[in-house]
């Protein structure tokens, strides 16, 4: 399983749930999607970034094929227009233990 995490500063924080819905869009592209959650950051909990998505993939090929769908290409340029940072995390990770 390939655990793909990306968190994001906007230039306008109150852009937050426009590109949250943006991105939730995209939550069903590829048949290997298993998770894919978006947060928003909340004044009553710490945070250092305005949005976040922590999704997992069956594998590499799936994950690749999730960025390289059309409608994910289409959601990436309007959310490249809000954001200010990006900061992005993949990695393997196993589910023997029994939690994704």
């Amino acid at each position: 399983m390939i655990r793909h995490i990306v968190m994001w500063s906007l230039h306008q924080p109150a852009d937050a749930p426009r590109f949250k819905a943006l991105l939730d869009s995209c939550a069903s592209l590829v048949p290997g999607i298993v998770e894919f959650d978006v947060g928003i950051r909340r004044d009553a909990l710490e945070a250092n970034v305005d949005v976040v998505l922590v999704s997992a993939f069956t594998d590499a090929a799936q994950l690749d094929a999730y960025q390289h769908h059309p409608r994910h290409q289409e959601v990436a340029v309007q959310l490249g227009a809000m954001r200010a940072g990006r900061h992005v995390l993949d990695f393997e990770f196993d589910t023997s233990a029994g939690a994704l």
